[in-house]
């Protein structure tokens, strides 16, 4: 008798766990894995978004690409940013995580908030704020002009090269801070007798940080290597706000390039859209396969 009630009761925990997981895991299919296989589907479709069609062949979009100099381009940009932003990041955040995790430094929760804030900016005010401060009659040429580095007022954003490194700028600034809580959170967790070993068999401060830090650090390290790579590839608000894609769409990323191709430029090629989304679905999920490899420390 108590084994069928036993049994029972573990019967109404499942059936009470399946009724608090159904509603989510439908609402997580509906708008997350349905859109993916619709996406799919219409990648392989042509003509205009109320009267698709099979394409001929159904590779055509796919084929499309490789001609595409506008998307090689978009992707050359998006692949700049990554490959430069990201370590810069990363390295900028370990170092202000090691700095404020100094248990004798004064005003550290000033500071953490400080650093942190940009990240907690809107991404189009951020944009527009940055616009501003590198604009030919804004501050930063006025500042320049004013301590005589430049002669005359310079178009940052007129000019590719100048433009690509402002972005960059205006990345380092934003999200620095916001990986910078993950580094902390990693070092508070580890035991503070782990350095006092160190220290006490004569390791300095370069050779405690690269041999204990880094290596206890290798998880967050991965984990935010592969939420930074994942975000550049889908760059969109810098591209859009702050440059336009300009000058002469050499800032270009491949998100804003798929948004003019759906909607931005009233084309309204979904189709081509949808293949150029899965393309970069493709790379963030290949990045981030090798990223974790890399990451891996399991025998």
């Amino acid at each position: 008798m108590n084994k069928k009630k036993g049994m029972g009761l573990l019967a109404r925990q499942q059936a009470a766990g399946w009724a608090f997981l159904t509603p989510a895991t439908l609402l997580i299919f509906v708008m997350s894995f349905w859109p993916m296989v619709r996406a799919f589907i219409i990648s392989f479709q042509t003509g205009s978004a109320a009267n698709l069609k099979w394409a001929e062949p159904v590779t055509k979009n796919y084929q499309r690409m490789l001609q595409d100099k506008m998307f090689q381009t978009a992707m050359g940009n998006t692949f700049l940013y990554l490959v430069i932003q990201v370590p810069i990041m990363l390295v900028l955040a370990i170092l202000l995580a090691q700095l404020l995790n100094n248990k004798d430094l004064k005003f550290r929760g000033l500071f953490r908030t400080m650093i942190f804030l940009p990240c907690a900016t809107a991404l189009v005010s951020y944009a527009i704020i940055f616009k501003s401060l590198f604009a030919t009659q804004g501050l930063i040429n006025s500042a320049l002009v004013g301590i005589g580095i430049l002669k005359e007022n310079y178009n940052f954003l007129g000019n590719p090269a100048s433009a690509k490194a402002v972005i960059i700028i205006a990345l380092l600034w934003r999200w620095t801070g916001y990986n910078m809580v993950f580094f902390l959170s990693g070092l508070q967790n580890i035991e503070y007798s782990v350095y006092e070993a160190a220290k006490i068999d004569g390791a300095n401060a370069w050779k405690t940080f690269w041999n204990i830090t880094v290596p206890l650090l290798k998880p967050v390290i991965v984990m935010t290597g592969i939420m930074s790579i994942n975000g550049t590839l889908q760059l969109f608000d810098e591209s859009v706000n702050l440059t336009n894609g300009g000058p002469a769409n050499t800032t270009i990323t491949m998100s804003h390039y798929i948004y003019n191709n759906s909607l931005g430029q009233g084309v309204a090629n979904f189709g081509y859209a949808s293949a150029l989304s899965f393309i970069v679905f493709i790379l963030v999920a290949v990045l981030a396969a090798i990223n974790l490899k890399v990451g891996d420390t399991r025998d």
